[in-house]
């Protein structure tokens, strides 16, 4: 076998001139990370990813894919819109002027009524102005056109208790808005949920105020524009590869 050739150095005139050296404190010794077993632990990574849900998670997290992947018919996803934080607010406000009483309440002007009579003397009794709640007595509110306003979840629970609901009050023109939280609709009416509620009547002081949530109702839900199908939101992949597909289409055309 032939010796191996030694390759000639390069000139002095064109070595590169060496970096001056950095100045290094004495005080402080450089001590490199060594991550093998039983040294220096490792720098904190993202582990989101390979993390094993529970099966709770993962259910919520496939229903929420799913919705946006199925296709939505109109009265479904006339649900989906609600008002915004604002209005939400000032709906939630008035409504929380007309709570009807809880069982405290009852139970203490039940029994000042009771001491009255037993004095003797005459109970004067008001009907009060509060807000009324229960899908069939809302129900009946809206057919007979008691109702001023009415309130519905957007996330009732089969959705079928209040699918129809808006149609019916389209149909008698009853004011009605959708807005977020069953939860938040009962802590008004005292009750763990609430579907839908609805108001009668309003002091002089908030007729004002309920006008123009009645203005609101009708640019939103009334005189609105049909309300088209929802959903159908595909994955970046498949949209990647419709996009592909339609641009292979394109070309074919204009080649042709």
């Amino acid at each position: 076998m032939a010796p191996k050739k030694k390759v000639a150095a390069v000139p002095a005139a064109v070595r590169k001139p060496a970096a001056a050296a950095k100045p290094t404190n004495p005080l402080y010794e450089k001590r490199t990370k060594s991550f093998g077993i039983g040294g220096d632990l490792p720098p904190k990574r993202d582990m989101h990813r390979f993390v094993r849900w529970p099966k709770y998670v993962r259910i919520q997290r496939q229903r929420r894919v799913l919705k946006m992947r199925l296709k939505v018919p109109p009265a479904l996803n006339r649900f989906t819109k609600t008002l915004d934080k604002s209005s939400a607010e000032t709906v939630f406000k008035l409504l929380m002027k007309y709570r009807p009483e809880d069982k405290a309440a009852k139970k203490e002007r039940l029994l000042k009524e009771a001491e009255a009579r037993a004095a003797g003397n005459e109970v004067e009794k008001k009907k009060p102005v509060v807000v009324k709640f229960g899908i069939n007595h809302v129900t009946t509110l809206v057919e007979q056109g008691k109702a001023q306003l009415v309130v519905i979840a957007h996330d009732v629970d089969p959705i079928e208790m209040v699918i129809w609901l808006p149609a019916l009050c389209k149909k008698m023109g009853v004011p009605y808005v959708i807005v977020k939280g069953k939860a938040r609709l009962g802590t008004v009416v005292h009750q763990k949920n609430a579907t839908c509620l609805a108001l009668t009547s309003v002091k002089s002081e908030d007729e004002r105020e309920l006008a123009k949530i009645a203005d609101t109702s009708k640019s939103m839900y009334l005189d609105a524009p049909r309300v088209s199908w929802g959903g159908g939101i595909m994955g970046p992949k498949s949209q990647a590869a419709t996009k592909k597909k339609e641009k292979a289409l394109a070309k074919e055309l204009v080649g042709r």
